[in-house]
């Protein structure tokens, strides 16, 4: 707990100094509001805090400020959590797997073969689902204010050997993030599923500590991961989730109009960030065919039944793990979805 204590004085102290340093006004004239998220410069979420700074300045006239700290430059992904939650940090983008040791519903987002398999399909469920309603309600009590959910594109396998069944997952370790639900879908494919941090990764298969990982395509791009692979497999199993979550006590202390402005600018981001992910996962991918000779695979439908079908068992972990509001939010987004198509198929 001492340890935490230091830890924790020396990162405020950090913080202090970066934003005194960066100042250009006079502390008495300028507000500064500092903005964490999970990924390297130039990642699909760096694009995103950017396009959020950008607006947030230009519609206050300079007034407000925003400073961004990307993946490990204040602490790892939990120490952007609890600085989100005790006030550190104005604003933040989570993923669900790193929220979900305190929201467990956040996880979700990690059942596969639950959501549609279209952007556009996507995009209708987040926006009208009551169930998201209902997640941010949770959320909110817990200090984690939702503003936008958003979507970074599909996770993709890459691996040293070709994956199309789940008996090709045999005595494979697949690094994946420390969510029980995840891990319970690679055991469910019977993959060997190994947490580690998301800086690890690319040492962890160049050291052969690990076999494979999950990630969406860009950052397999640009963190390198098919460098040190054989194969990129994409079976569009599931989808990499995001949040733009803010304090509740910050955000209900601001002024209304303030307030508005935020949630106008959460909204125009979200139609900006399906766009953004869209065109860079498409350009990561033939950068990646252009540099590497990496075989990417597409699983056929047939394919991805039998994972859909081997995947039932982790579902019945999510519910296992969570309590009434949150079976009721899976079966929400479960009608929902087949809503969509439904309308889709007409």
């Amino acid at each position: 707990m001492k340890k935490q204590m230091v830890t924790l004085i020396l990162l405020i102290g950090i913080i202090m100094t970066i934003t005194s340093g960066c100042s250009t006004m006079p502390a008495s004239e300028q507000t500064v509001w500092r903005f964490g998220h999970e990924e390297i410069l130039g990642g699909i979420q760096d694009i995103y805090a950017l396009e959020f700074k950008r607006l947030v300045e230009e519609r206050t006239d300079g007034e407000i400020t925003v400073e961004i700290y990307r993946a490990d430059e204040i602490g790892g992904v939990m120490d952007y959590l609890e600085f989100q939650q005790g006030g550190l940090l104005q604003f933040s983008i989570l993923n669900p797997g790193t929220t979900s040791t305190t929201v467990p519903e956040n996880n979700v987002f990690y059942n596969h073969f639950l959501l549609p398999e279209e952007d556009d399909d996507i995009k209708e469920v987040l926006r009208n689902s009551k169930a998201i309603e209902m997640l941010n309600e949770i959320n909110e009590r817990n200090e984690l204010k939702v503003l936008d959910w958003f979507y970074e594109g599909f996770n993709a396998w890459t691996s040293n050997k070709p994956i199309r069944s789940p008996k090709d997952f045999r005595g494979i370790s697949i690094r994946t993030m420390a969510s029980p639900l995840i891990v319970a879908s690679y055991q469910a494919y019977n993959a060997n599923p190994t947490p580690m941090p998301y800086m690890e990764i690319y040492t962890g298969l160049q050291l052969n500590q690990i076999d494979a990982q999950v990630n969406p395509v860009f950052a397999i791009q640009e963190m390198g991961f098919y460098e040190v692979q054989k194969y990129l497999i994409q079976a569009r199993q599931d989808g990499f989730f995001a949040a733009l979550v803010t304090n509740p006590d910050f955000f209900n202390d601001l002024e209304p109009e303030m307030q508005e402005m935020i949630r106008e600018i959460a909204l125009e981001l979200n139609d900006f960030i399906f766009d953004v992910q869209d065109s860079l996962n498409k350009e990561r991918l033939e950068m990646i065919r252009e540099a590497s000779d990496i075989e990417i695979i597409e699983l056929t439908q047939e394919e991805r039944e039998v994972f859909r079908e081997a995947s039932g068992k982790a579902r019945e972990v999510f519910k296992s793990s969570v309590g009434e509001e949150g079976r009721e939010i899976l079966r929400i987004l479960e009608e929902d979805t087949a809503r969509v198509l439904e309308k889709k198929d007409k």
